[in-house]
């Protein structure tokens, strides 16, 4: 028995425990508590907070680059209207879901007073996330239609009207 005490320990030490040593001890729910009390909950929201924070710039230079398009080809677009409607919503969204994880990365989640307003802001965070993902579905959806470069071909269709307007000028 004092073999499986010292095993169980060594475990705890290095924060692995053997699920046959857990099930096979009294002492069980108190070997569990030990590992998990090792686990830091700040630590592991942080580097959730980082990794959401990634994926928002990611996002970000997506839209900025889609707007830019959008601006480009101008009113010629058939949804120019809407898709500049949507993306600056998209943009202003993630500016404000990326200051509300500044926020919350300032929240000390063992501080029994924060923890309230984590899980508020935590919420609101996944809303403007959802409506996010909403947004730039619609905004995929109505997006590039014909080419990556519609400005190309916009400016081969002036060329090819010139041609045939001088073309139908020499002939007369």
């Amino acid at each position: 028995m004092d073999e499986n005490k010292r095993k169980s320990e060594t475990d705890l030490s290095t924060k692995e425990v053997n699920i046959d040593d857990v099930l096979n001890n009294q002492d069980a729910s108190t070997e569990i508590c030990e590992a998990v009390k090792g686990l830091d909950a700040n630590r592991y929201a942080t580097k959730k907070t980082v990794a959401q924070g990634m994926l928002d710039i990611a996002l970000l230079t997506s839209n900025a680059s889609q707007l830019k398009y959008v601006l480009q080809v101008g009113p010629k677009h058939e949804f120019y209207m809407l898709l500049v409607v949507l993306i600056s919503i998209s943009i202003v969204l993630q500016l404000l879901v990326g200051l509300l994880f500044v926020v919350i990365g300032g929240l000390d989640l063992n501080d029994d007073s924060d923890q309230p307003s984590a899980i508020i802001l935590n919420d609101v965070i996944v809303i403007f996330i959802f409506v996010i993902s909403v947004t730039n579905i619609v905004i995929s959806a109505f997006g590039i239609e014909y080419s990556n470069n519609p400005l190309i071909l916009e400016r081969l269709k002036y060329i090819n009207n010139e041609y045939i307007r001088k073309g139908n000028v020499t002939s007369s």
